[in-house]
């Protein structure tokens, strides 16, 4: 049941990266560790320039291929899995992240694979 499509996921990559950027301040993260604070807000950053490059419909400079993009994506779900364990996040810190990274990975489960034709 993979209903994520490269178009979905185009559409979703935006809005994503704006609120890692800017829920860690709304939400006052940091009461834990200092890092919660400072993490999302980078990757968000990333994760905006990686949207810009990535060769989807919404891509501005299309040079990094969709699967690279996914498994960056995979990567940075993960991690958000497992700072708070590794940091020692606590509370809304934690649930923050641990949040976000398995909206992720299950975004990753759920796209559709590309072939073929298709894929470009």
């Amino acid at each position: 049941m993979r209903f994520v499509t490269k178009t979905i996921h185009a559409w979703l990559d935006y809005p994503v990266a704006l609120a890692l950027v800017a829920l860690p301040f709304l939400l006052d993260l940091g009461a834990s560790h200092p890092l919660a604070l400072v993490i999302s807000p980078v990757v968000g950053v990333a994760a905006f320039v990686l949207t810009v490059f990535t060769d989807h419909h919404l891509g501005v400079i299309r040079v990094l291929p969709y699967r690279l993009h996914l498994a960056v994506d995979l990567a940075v779900g993960l991690l958000f899995l497992i700072l708070p364990l590794a940091l020692g996040f606590r509370g809304l810190d934690a649930a923050f992240y641990w949040l976000n990274g398995a909206a992720v990975v299950a975004v990753i489960g759920l796209s559709r694979p590309e072939t073929g034709m298709a894929a470009r």
